[in-house]
Order: C-alpha cells, then sequence, then structure tokens
C-alpha cells in the first residue's frame, strides 16, 4: 500500500526566521508530537521539532530531510517556549534556539547515549543538618516556590542536596542554576560526591560537540539526573522535574542579554509550573524583586543564619551544637585619607600588614576590585586629552601586559600611546585603577607569593574553573579578581579579605546601584567567617579591610554588618517613591542611527506614536543612553513604565510595524545604563 504524504507544523530554530507561525513541511508517514527533525530553510539544513499536523496547504512544500531516532521532547518544554513569546517577545526562530540543539546534531547522534540503569550511591559523609537546615527542609513540604534567604557559610548547598535527593527517590529530575560558568566546578564536585554520574553540567564554554553529546545523553536517559549549569540548564529536555533552584537568585548573570531578554528566575517559576515542582531561590542578598513578591503573595521566605560545620573538624562540635565562627576583624580604610598608604598607592598599611600575617601563617588572601585591566582612565597630564574609543566615544581600558588600550564595548584597540596625541607632552597619567594593576603591585610588594588573578579577561587555561582544587587547597597565596570571586566561594585557608574600593557601583547612575553595591559588598564580606579551622582544631583568625571613598555612606554600613532588612525597608521607600521596580514593569527601548540627531528624531517619532496609544505608560526621554556612542552609531533610549505588564507589550507590537526602525527592546531590564 502507497505510503500516504502528511503535512506537519515545524518550528524551526533559527534566527533568521522571523514568522509568527511555525512552518509547514512534508513527510512520507506517521510522526509523533515533539519529534526532532531536519528540514530545509533556504540554503540550510536546520533542526526543527514537529508541532502539530496540518491540511495540505495551497502553497508547495519541502519534505523534512531527516528524523532522528531520540525519544521526542517533553511537551513542558515546548509550552515553555509558547509561554516565553508572549512574556519575553522575541522572533519564534529565536525562542525555538532555546530548547533545540544546533543543525550538526545529524553527526553526533549514533555516538551518544543515555543513562538507563540505576546508579549505586556514592557513600560520601555528609555533615549534619543545622538546627537552621532542617527546619527550612521540614517547611517546604509541597510544590511551591521558596525564597531561601541564607547568610553565606550557612550551607544553602547542603540544603539543595537534600532536595535533590528528595526529588531524584521521587522518580524525578533536579535542576540546579548557577550565576557563573565559574562556579560549576565548586558546586558539581559537591553534588558528584553524593550522586556520581547522574550529575550533567551544561555550559557554554564547553565545545559544541560536548554540549550536544550532554543534551543527547539528557534526551535519552530513563533515570533522573541532576543538570547543572548556568541559565540555560532551564532548557534541558527533562520529561520530569521535581526540583529547580536558582542558587545566588540575586545575580544580574541570570538575566540574558540577548533575546529573548529573559530573566532565568521568571523562566524557572514557569517552567516548574508546567511540572508541579518545587522552586528555591537561595541567596545571602535577596533581590529587592523577590523579595518583595514573596511578601505580597504570601510565599514561604525561609531564613537562615546558623553558621554550617564545613569540614570534618566541624563535625562534632556541630552535633552538640557548639559551633562557633571564625573570629573576625573588620577594619574600615578612607580612601582619602592618604596617610593610611604607606607601602602602596593602592593598598593600605592595614590591609598589607594583614596580607602579612596571612602568608607568615601560610594562609590566603584574596583581594577584590570590580574593575578589569591596569587602568580605566588615560589622560595627558598637560593638556587634559582622554584616551577614547574612536566607534564609541567611551573611555579606553588600559591593559599593560598586552600593551594596549581596549574598548570593553565594541572591542577596539590601539597600541599605547608613549606621548599625548593632541600636544606631544610625554606626561602620560594611568588612573582609576583595575585587577591587572593590582596584580603588578602584589607581585612587586611580594615576589615571592604564589598569585593568581581572575577576571573575564583571563585566557582559557587560566580562568577560575581550571584552577579551582589549586585554589581551595591553598596552592595560591594571594588572590586577585572581580566578582566572579565574590560569589558562593568556600575558601578554607581565607584569612585576609580585602577590599580595594567599595564604592565602585555607586559611580553608576542608576536605581539600582545601591543594591548592587549592598549584594556585592556583603557577599565578598561572606568569604569570610565560614567557621573553618586551621590543622589544629582552632578558629582561623580572619581579617577584612574595606577600602572606601564613602565608608560612612548607609549603604557600606549595611553591607559590611549585613544588615539586610534595613537595608531592604530603606531602598524599597526609595523605590515606591520614584517608581521604580517592584513597584512597576519597565521597557527599555534603544535606537541607533548615524548621527545623534538623527537617533532623537526617530525617538521622539516613536514616542508621539506610544503616546497616541492612550495606554496607563509613564515615558521618561528620549534622552541619549549611558553609553551614547556605540561601534559609530549614536544611541538614544525611552523608558516606558506601567503596572500593567500588557501595557509595555502593545508597545513592543507597535515596534513590529515597521520592521526597518532599528529600535531595540528589553522588557524587565535588570538596569537602565
Amino acid at each position: 500500500m502507497a505510503v500516504v504524504k502528511q503535512y506537519y507544523k515545524v518550528l524551526v530554530a533559527s534566527a533568521q526566521y522571523h514568522g509568527e507561525e511555525p512552518l509547514v513541511y512534508s513527510f512520507e508517514g506517521d510522526l509523533p508530537l515533539y519529534s526532532l527533525v531536519q528540514v530545509p530553510m533556504q540554503r540550510y539544513a536546520i533542526t526543527g521539532l514537529v508541532v502539530g499536523t496540518s491540511d495540505k496547504p495551497k502553497f508547495a512544500t519541502k519534505d523534512i530531510l531527516q528524523v532522528f531516532d531520540i525519544p521526542t521532547l517533553p511537551p513542558e518544554l515546548y509550552a515553555l517556549t509558547q509561554w516565553l513569546r508572549t512574556y519575553y517577545p522575541a522572533p519564534l526562530g529565536v525562542v525555538a534556539q532555546q530548547i533545540l540543539p544546533g543543525s550538526f546534531i545529524a553527526k553526533t547522534v549514533a555516538e551518544t547515549v543515555g543513562l538507563s540503569e540505576p546508579l549505586s550511591a556514592n557513600t560520601v559523609e555528609l555533615p549534619p543538618l543545622t538546627t537552621d537546615q532542617s527546619a527550612v527542609l521540614a517547611a517546604i513540604t509541597k510544590p511551591d516556590t521558596y525564597l531561601l534567604h541564607g547568610d553565606t557559610g550557612t550551607g544553602k548547598t547542603r540544603v539543595y542536596i537534600e532536595l535533590t535527593q528528595r526529588s531524584l527517590q521521587a522518580g524525578k529530575s533536579a535542576i540546579i542554576l548557577t550565576p557563573e560558568i565559574g562556579l560549576t566546578s565548586q558546586l558539581a564536585a559537591s553534588f558528584r560526591n553524593v550522586f556520581g554520574e547522574r550529575v550533567i553540567v551544561v555550559h557554554s564554554q564547553m565545545t559544541p560537540k560536548a554540549r550536544l553529546q550532554s543534551w543527547l545523553k539528557i534526551i535519552r536517559s530513563s533515570v533522573p539526573l541532576v543538570i547543572l549549569g548556568p541559565r540555560s540548564a532551564l532548557f534541558s529536555p527533562l520529561p520530569h522535574i521535581g526540583l529547580i533552584v536558582v542558587d545566588e537568585s540575586h545575580e544580574p548573570a541570570y538575566k540574558q542579554e540577548q533575546a529573548p531578554h529573559y530573566l532565568a528566575s521568571r523562566v524557572a517559576s514557569q517552567l516548574a509550573r508546567l511540572h508541579g515542582a518545587t522552586l528555591v531561590l537561595g541567596s545571602a542578598t535577596p533581590s529587592i524583586g523577590d523579595y518583595y513578591v514573596a511578601e505580597r503573595l504570601n510565599k514561604p521566605i525561609l531564613r537562615m543564619t546558623k553558621m554550617a560545620a564545613s569540614s570534618a573538624n566541624d563535625l562534632a562540635a556541630t552535633a552538640a551544637g557548639t559551633t562557633k565562627k571564625s573570629l573576625i576583624t573588620t577594619t574600615l580604610v578612607d580612601l582619602k585619607n592618604r596617610d593610611a598608604f604607606t607601602r602602596s598607592q593602592y593598598l593600605s598599611t592595614a590591609l598589607l600588614q594583614s596580607v602579612d600575617v596571612s602568608l607568615s601563617r601560610g594562609e590566603q588572601s584574596l583581594l577584590y576590585l570590580n574593575r578589569r585591566g591596569t587602568a580605566r582612565v588615560i589622560l595627558c597630564n598637560n593638556c587634559g586629552w582622554q584616551a577614547v574609543c574612536p566607534h564609541c566615544d567611551l573611555p579606553l581600558t588600559y591593559h599593560h601586559d598586552l600593551y594596549i588600550l581596549q574598548c570593553h564595548t565594541c572591542g577596539y584597540t590601539q597600541a599605547t600611546p608613549t606621548s599625548c596625541p593632541e600636544c606631544g607632552n610625554a606626561d602620560i597619567v594611568f588612573k582609576v585603577v583595575g585587577t591587572k594593576a593590582i596584580e603588578e603591585e602584589v607581585k612587586r610588594l611580594y615576589p615571592n607569593a604564589r598569585v593568581m588573578r581572575f577576571d573575564t579577561d583571563n585566557k582559557k587555561a587560566d580562568r577560575f574553573e581550571q584552577h579551582f582544587e589549586a585554589v581551595r587547597s591553598g596552592e595560591v597565596d594571594i588572590l586577585i579578581g572581580t566578582q566572579l570571586l565574590a560569589k558562593g566561594l568556600d575558601l578554607p585557608k581565607l584569612s585576609t579579605l580585602g577590599i580595594i574600593v567599595a564604592d565602585t557601583s555607586l559611580t553608576f547612575p542608576d536605581y539600582s546601584a545601591e543594591e548592587r553595591t549592598f549584594q556585592l559588598v556583603a557577599q565578598v564580606i561572606g568569604r569570610v567567617g565560614r567557621g573553618h579551622k586551621d590543622a589544629a582544631g582552632k578558629s582561623i583568625e580572619q581579617r577584612v579591610i574595606v577600602q572606601s571613598y564613602a565608608p560612612d555612606r548607609p549603604v557600606i554600613t549595611a553591607a559590611l554588618a549585613r544588615d539586610y532588612d534595613s537595608f531592604y525597608q530603606t531602598e524599597l521607600k526609595e523605590r515606591e517613591l520614584f517608581f521604580f521596580p517592584p513597584f512597576c514593569y519597565v521597557l527599555k527601548l534603544t535606537v541607533r542611527r548615524a548621527s545623534s540627531k538623527a537617533a532623537e528624531q526617530v525617538s521622539e517619532q516613536f514616542m508621539y506614536s506610544v503616546q497616541k496609544l492612550g495606554l496607563p505608560l509613564l515615558i521618561e526621554g528620549p534622552m541619549p543612553s549611558f553609553y551614547a556612542k556605540i561601534d559609530n552609531k549614536y544611541e538614544w533610549q525611552l523608558i516606558v513604565k506601567s503596572k500593567q505588564r500588557a501595557a509595555l507589550l502593545r508597545v513592543v507590537e507597535l515596534l513590529k510595524t515597521d520592521a526597518k526602525s532599528g529600535w531595540n527592546y528589553d522588557i524587565d531590564p535588570i538596569n537602565l545604563l
């Protein structure tokens, strides 16, 4: 009997596809819903997902090229993309790319098998639960959203492991999110000690083939798994999910910068709802928005303040209820007082004396500065000329190790000038120190110390995840880095913590500056006070030295005291007074043109079009963006606020009426810069 040609609606994973509906293809035979296929689109073979059947269309159709011999995608994953399109509007092809692997899948399908046999549990001895941890676990009794507000060192990871064990025993998988790829090593080690091969790590720095093999292993597995990685791990093809954890849930890295501009915690909430799963948002410094929503919706806010056992030496003390925090002294240094800097222009005498003590005892020091490079401002001392990017009109950053100036917005580089290009004077000064300058200074002061710098300028071989075990074991004497080192790290030998400039985030003209400053300072200080002991079983004496231009500013004093409650109440009143999130939704609109005047004109024209809609909106602008010139184009922006998210989505729809408008939009931006 002849095989009848049938017609299927296929979701294609291509950024080139901007249609509103799936494409129709033909195939001779029956295809299950959510089958993964390969289809032709223009001159390319594209991965697609069968999402429905179709009547024979009036136009000619192309044939499906290949049906992959793998299980169908979970229906919840397709439902998630449908929600994503409405909540974070983006082209259909871009949304499909979030859940489907690349077009090279055909070459790898046959090479990868899934996990099928029940795996024996590891016998690693976990620290006993603290009273706080036990109380939290007792409170998580049903699928819901739980805000876990646990101070640094209270053992949130221990809670995650227990919840994961529950999920696996119920035959359901778990997703554990971490904000940075650099943090996966420590978290993965903790989970693999308990769950072995069931733990699969996924992230963008894996090779395309390795990522695809992990994806295929997940979809082919017949046993529940533990998926660990950054925000993209949410789109893993898991059929049954019982737990989703968003660790360090306050972190800006959970916001996708490209379309679709989703926030991982919102996507996680929807995914948990689709699966009837438990969602845990864990943080020592919860975001203002998350905390406010939890209070307003009466969601459980679970608090942990008791220090957890951090090593085998602490087990008996924890069981007996006698665990003590490390001995911590905090020193606040005014950066304006130059008498406090006798040995270095960057590092105060108090900080260097503490580093001296740590080195003499074989302990670690961590120096934190949230600025990359060697210097952020390059000036002529004679005429005032400043080195700026010719494409973006932004200050260039000096990198001494490469002897170049670089724009961290567009990537432009140039050789470091030996004299001023304006007046010819050789007196060029480098100001606003970065991590590379601190590294050079530390190596000058301590030539025999083992020093390592970690930031996004590291080459692959020098990245933190490549040296995690060496850092944790104490093989590195002095660590220098940006916010990467502020998150989730447990360093047993750390005894000196230096914050080079505590106010860097406060210099940004944005409503989120105070919150970000509080979070960063409190999180960095959280690297100490975690109950570690030396070889003799004595608590390690730890010293925190904070350098600040505004030591009396309330946000700095609150962060040093880790007084979240007072900071939250103060910041919430400010947000309500000036109508910022969480009291409104925000849409950020940006447009670029060859001249500033042209960008201003098109911004004004669109503003008038928005006003004609008659929606409940507050429009701010138009105005030049914080980064007003990017890659030889001038950028202007409109900020649109509303209590009704639907009103902002209507503005996004208006943008689509002019395909050549060149507007970009970001709903729920994490800042307005």
